[in-house]
Order: C-alpha cells, then structure tokens, then sequence
C-alpha cells in the first residue's frame, strides 16, 4: 500500500502558503519541503497531528 500525501492541494484549498504552515505548525520549511515532495521516509505522530489540527483534516484512505 502506498501513502499519498497531498499537501500541496490542501494548501492550495486553504489558500496557505508552506511558509505560514511552517509557522503554525513550528516544523521547518525544509522538513515540510520534504513531506510535500514524498521523499520523507517517516513522520512523527505528533507532528502529523499538528498538521491535521491546522489544515483540519484527517489521515486516511480513499
């Protein structure tokens, strides 16, 4: 099973730039750069919460 990660659509809905997720979230934009390209090999569970709590989104399969 692969995971997608579709952050640059949810920002795009948002109309949020990586810049101010950074800054909400408190994860560099250089660590989100990663996660947004796929190349991240892993993610805490707390920082995944940190960015569903500020794009109020949830995980999960579709």
């Amino acid at each position: 099973m692969t995971i997608r990660v579709t952050l640059d659509r949810i920002l795009l809905d948002r109309r949020m730039s990586l810049t101010d997720l950074s800054d909400k979230v408190g994860v560099t934009l250089a660590n989100l750069s990663i996660l947004k390209t796929g190349k991240a090999k892993a993610i805490r569970f707390s920082t995944l919460n940190a960015l569903c709590r500020v794009l109020e989104c949830q995980p999960g399969r579709f």
